[in-house]
């Protein structure tokens, strides 16, 4: 009888001791959805994602998206699709509507974590992405700062915003406000032109303001790069509009050539292959039960001229 109680006691230290190797070496399927492939920015987020399956070769990782920030039936099918799918153990997903994908989900009891846009339901555990308001006001403040140097009088500002009613857009909009308040300029909330966040509609809302403003505009920022450089090219020639700040945010190697350039004067970064190898991180972690901290701040900078040259750098490794 002792013979067998011991030899149970060992089988019993035996499991304990296995358990935690057999949760570690786990394999798990990865949905990630993003707002979008299709642009620079997303790029890095999914790079981001990709990097963490190479590091872990457990986990699979699919990363899909939409074809345009504004093809919300597109994402919601493949939400829906993904959320119907038993193989997949949790999910990320940057949503384009963060209101009706939380409708979404709603009883999901599979681990979600929101990136790049928060996602307000009790199933999301993290938000991983950029605190996109004090990003926001760091830029508008570094923004009339330079303003100022340029010999602008007036430190007035105009936006060249993204999809209305989108949050991430609009916590970067009252960032830009308060930071360009904070050094005295002024904010033109009745003058704001939505671009849908693409490059073609910036032309021509920038083509509007000068039309508008033919004395110049101290700066003009947009919601995210692409839409600043297309802006700063549109004002190219003008005179009014030779020492406009242009502000754009994301801090992509576009905007760190258009930097150094001379065309578009500067952007807030935000670290988007952090968010997307963090992301995966943070799904992986709670299915192996530990508790997330309901955001994972990625962080955000300004480059400007005298630091693009390395940031460039930085960017281009990652995609290697």
């Amino acid at each position: 009888m002792k013979k067998i109680l011991s030899l149970v006691l060992v089988l019993m230290l035996c499991a304990m001791l296995a358990a935690p190797v057999m949760a570690e070496e786990a394999n798990y399927n990865i949905s990630v959805i993003l707002k979008t492939t299709a642009s620079e920015y997303w790029g890095y987020v999914v790079a981001g994602a990709e990097a963490y399956m190479a590091d872990h070769p457990n986990v699979k990782v699919e990363v899909k998206g939409a074809s345009s920030e504004t093809a919300y039936d597109e994402q919601q099918n493949m939400i829906e699709t993904d959320m119907a799918n038993g193989d997949i153990d949790g999910y990320v997903i940057a949503p384009l509507q963060a209101d009706m994908v939380a409708n979404m989900i709603s009883g999901q009891t599979k681990p979600i974590v929101a990136v790049d846009t928060n996602i307000e339901a009790p199933e999301v555990l993290s938000f991983v992405g950029t605190g996109n308001e004090a990003a926001g006001k760091l830029g508008g403040a570094a923004a009339a700062k330079l303003a100022k140097e340029r010999g602008w009088e007036e430190i007035k500002c105009i936006e060249i915003a993204g999809v209305q009613g989108d949050s991430t857009n609009e916590a970067r909009m009252n960032g830009y406000k308060a930071g360009v308040e904070e050094e005295g300029g002024t904010f033109l909330m009745d003058e704001i032109q939505y671009a849908n966040a693409v490059a073609d509609q910036a032309v021509t809302c920038m083509e509007a303001i000068m039309q508008n403003h033919p004395e110049g505009i101290a700066i003009i920022c947009a919601n995210n790069d692409d839409m600043a450089m297309a802006a700063a090219r549109a004002a190219a020639g003008n005179e009014a509009y030779a020492n406009t700040v242009f502000l754009g945010f994301d801090g992509i190697q576009s905007a760190c050539n258009s930097i150094l350039a001379g065309e578009e004067t500067m952007s807030v970064c935000q670290e988007g292959y952090s968010m997307g190898y963090n992301a995966v991180d943070a799904v992986v972690r709670a299915l192996q039960g530990e508790t997330l901290d309901a955001f994972i701040d990625a962080g955000a900078s300004v480059v400007d001229p005298s630091t693009a040259q390395a940031r460039l750098e930085q960017l281009q490794g990652y995609l290697k």
